[in-house]
């Protein structure tokens, strides 16, 4: 079938007549007012035969005259890709010759650079185009609704842009149309001196309402008024730009992104948030706390992938909202200021209840605290044996994690991951090492208080550079000494792809540098490692090898990261020394204690990683169990590989191991949805139940032309090339370059030591990247929102790590 009538087409037609006449015959069969067409379908340009005769004659049958001539691409009008603009439109064509010529243009369209790049990026290998020939209308008015406001989320908002003449102008930019912002039960206020009158605005609201309902998401509607004052309907594509939407509580919810503050801003997997909940709530169990086993922590909520904690409870109660901007300070000043902002909205107006369960506090408190208070102060007291319990109860619970003894079958396998795997992480041994590891953060952050007015925070910042004991930097130093040792193959190391090194390491096939030693230690990690659904460096140690490139790039001795981490040491001690000095003059009992925590600091803040690092075992054993179980449901039929079991929850993993559930449909989707939020650029900090991304409300300050603002990460300045990196994986930089990322977390540490700076889209000043960042020495400014789209690589930038700024040089 080579021509179709538009009448005759459905959404199942999709890889025979593309996007765009799918979703116009949609509209026909919904009752929509559609102007009258055909379509040319996609077995035509597969062939490259075009059926010319076929053609002039669909022509004539339509009436002849003016038409549009519209691609239709199989790409085209998708969920999760629009192609706007990226394929031809031709209006006002008429006749034969000018049709025909049309048809191969639209063609062609399908291959330009730009159509191409924008497949590439949206992760779509191939294409193929169908056409469509529809009757021009002659619009006095014409534009873009949207059923959803684009730019803030909100859902409960529909956007209209309407201009005189044809809505082309406006879609190619080369106008600036009236704009009107409706509720979707509001009435239609229109501007006096707009285009679109109420009557207008409010057919073209139901007209929204009805596409939305019918498609099931929300629309980008393009429609033209004629001049009788009918309504019509061009083209109707889901907006492909909006974050998914949180779940409906039938009730206004906050939500914080809570992945920045581990350094993640990719999705989760299924798998992995429901291992996360569970193990959790074995912590919670055991600390004394009644939990839901469906659902132990209620109040994190996986929302496009991502991680959210519900804020609302708490800015509803009286006196927990009052405290609430100090406590918002880690999340950066923007998302700090959206929910400020939001703390006057009457819908998060204050009631009566805690947000919390007084009992589970009550028992927490009284199991905690005694032991809490005893190790904080003793650790402070003996620090150095601090440490070493700290390090024998990571030891003890890596001992204590002993997956069933095999031969096993696959429900005992999942009983373990359930109940067995985290139980050494929920145990007394967890707690031996988290005393410590406050005791760090207390004597890290407190001397900011007691110097006030006497020490700057830059100063404060030095004072924790070097930082001995940390499992992260000692990772990193441990993979130089790799890379020192790779040099005698340096060649080999930097001319070999990195994932065909990691294949030749797995066959045995590379020289001995040192990488098992290592991935006996650190094999456990990976980028966004708390995810069970992520492959660990044990599995795939490629990222490795293309740091290790990087390392064998480095050839000024200056820069190498050992002794860069041996010179911010040496400074951190000296400027202890000169705090004590300058505060002894004006405050001597501060200055006492002041450096005694400062000292204090030096032997017990390095533990902050530790705690996570304590609990990788646990999410290694679990990702080696469950691929055991997928790999038996692949082999009966119930999944179509091991992999897949990660895009289910434990649940569902239980129902297919005992009761035979096939879920290959919905991890097919899943996964899907999973890549498409993989290639998602930007994630919203604080989101409302409605969809607004609560940022994009925020009024816009002054803004110093080639200065971009963000939050003060790492103290220090550094100007070099920008080296934009949106994954860790196989990543090249160049020594003294600055990377630009949108987060990181320990996964990215080892690029660290050859960079000059770090510019992250998001982040908190006690997160990984920022704190890895001020042990190295380096500066950092995080918060920097959209740095990596307006930053590009190799453009001369300079960062200050005390302002939070970074400045676009003048290259010449």
């Amino acid at each position: 079938m080579k021509l179709i009538h538009l009448s005759e087409i459905d959404s199942s037609m999709i890889d025979l007549v593309g996007g765009k006449a799918a979703g116009l015959g949609e509209m026909i069969k919904a009752g929509e007012r559609v102007p009258d067409g055909f379509c040319l379908t996609v077995e035509s340009y597969t062939s490259r035969d075009l059926p010319e005769s076929e053609l002039i004659a669909a022509y004539a049958r339509l009436g002849g005259g003016r038409v549009a001539v519209r691609s239709s691409a199989t790409a085209e009008d998708l969920p999760d890709a629009s192609f706007a603009g990226q394929q031809d439109t031709y209006l006002n064509v008429e006749g034969a010759d000018a049709l025909i010529d049309a048809v191969r243009r639209c063609w062609d369209s399908l291959h330009t650079e730009r159509a191409v790049a924008y497949r590439a990026t949206a992760g779509i290998e191939d294409a193929s185009m169908a056409v469509v020939v529809q009757r021009m209308i002659d619009p006095v008015v014409a534009g873009v609704l949207f059923t959803a406001n684009p730019i803030s989320g909100c859902r409960t908002e529909m956007v209209v842009d309407a201009a005189p003449g044809l809505g082309t102008a406006i879609v190619e930019g080369t106008v600036v149309p009236d704009h009107y912002v409706l509720g979707h039960q509001a009435p239609a206020v229109p501007d006096g001196d707009g285009c679109l009158g109420e009557e207008q605005l409010d057919e073209l609201r139901d007209a929204g309402r009805r596409l939305q309902e019918h498609f099931g998401s929300p629309q980008d509607i393009e429609w033209a008024i004629d001049a009788d004052g009918t309504l019509w309907l061009l083209q109707s594509r889901p907006i492909t730009t909006l974050f998914p939407a949180p779940p409906d509580t039938g009730d206004m919810r906050l939500y914080l992104e809570f992945g920045h503050l581990q350094g993640m801003l990719r999705p989760t997997t299924p798998m992995g948030v429901s291992l996360l909940k569970t193990g959790s709530g074995m912590w919670f169990t055991a600390v004394g706390a009644s939990i839901d086993p469906r659902d132990p922590l209620p109040r994190l909520v996986p929302i496009g992938g991502r991680l959210y904690f519900d804020l609302t409870d708490f800015m509803r109660n009286t006196s927990m909202r009052r405290r609430l901007g100090t406590s918002l300070q880690v999340y950066g000043p923007r998302v700090q200021g959206a929910v400020e902002r939001m703390l006057d909205d009457p819908r998060f107006a204050p009631r009566p209840g805690l947000p919390f369960h007084l009992g589970n506090a009550v028992k927490m408190t009284a199991r905690l605290a005694p032991g809490a208070i005893a190790g904080i102060v003793r650790s402070l007291a003996r620090p150095d044996t601090g440490r070493a319990r700290a390090y024998r109860a990571v030891a003890e619970i890596r001992r204590q994690i002993t997956p069933p003894v095999e031969p096993a079958t696959s429900a005992e396998r999942l009983r373990w991951v359930i109940e067995d795997s985290h139980k050494a992480v929920t145990g007394p041994g967890m707690m031996r090492l988290v005393w410590p590891l406050i005791a760090g953060m207390v004597a890290g952050t407190a001397p900011s208080g007691l110097l006030e007015g006497v020490a700057a925070d830059d100063e404060l910042d030095v004072v924790l550079g070097g930082m001995p004991y940390n499992v992260t930097t000692e990772m990193d130093l441990a993979l130089w000494r790799i890379a020192v040792h790779a040099r005698d193959h340096r060649d080999l190391f930097l001319g070999t792809p990195p994932e065909e090194l990691a294949a030749r390491y797995h066959a045995g096939g590379l020289p001995d540098i040192g990488m098992a030693g290592f991935l006996d230690r650190y094999g456990i990690r990976a980028a966004a490692e708390i995810d069970v659904g992520i492959p660990r460096w044990e599995e795939d140690p490629a990222p490795l090898f293309a740091t290790i490139a990087n390392y064998l790039r480095v050839d000024d001795p200056e820069q190498a990261p050992d002794r860069r981490f041996e010179q911010a040491a040496r400074k951190a001690e000296q400027m202890i020394d000169t705090l004590a000095r300058r505060a002894r003059r004006t405050r001597p009992v501060r200055a006492r204690l002041a450096t005694f925590l400062m000292r204090r600091s030096r032997k017990l803040t390095g533990l902050r990683e530790i705690g996570k690092f304590a609990w990788l075992p646990a999410i290694q054993a679990a990702r080696r169990q469950l691929l055991l179980i997928g790999t038996d449901l692949a082999a009966r039929g119930l999944l179509e590989r091991a992999g897949d079991i990660m895009f289910l929850d434990l649940f569902e993993a239980r129902a297919a191991v005992h009761e035979g559930a096939d879920h290959r449909d919905l991890v097919a989707a899943r996964r899907a949805e999973y890549e498409r939020e993989l290639r998602r650029p930007t994630v919203p900090g604080a989101l409302l139940s409605d969809g607004t991304d609560v940022e994009a409300l925020a009024p816009r300050g002054p803004v110093e032309e080639g200065v971009l603002t963000g939050m003060a990460g790492a103290a220090g300045r550094a100007t070099g090339r920008a080296r934009v990196i949106r994954d860790p994986a196989g990543a090249h930089i160049e020594p003294g370059e600055i990377l630009v990322a949108p987060t990181t977390d320990p996964g990215w540490t080892p690029l660290f030591m050859t960079t000059a700076g770090l510019v992250t889209e998001t982040g908190s000043p006690v997160a990984h990247g920022p704190t890895v960042a001020r042990e190295y020495g380096i500066p950092a400014v995080i918060c920097v929102r959209n740095a990596t789209h307006e930053i590009k690589t190799g453009q001369l930038i300079t960062i200050d790590g005390t302002a939070g700024t970074v400045r676009v040089e003048e290259d010449g």
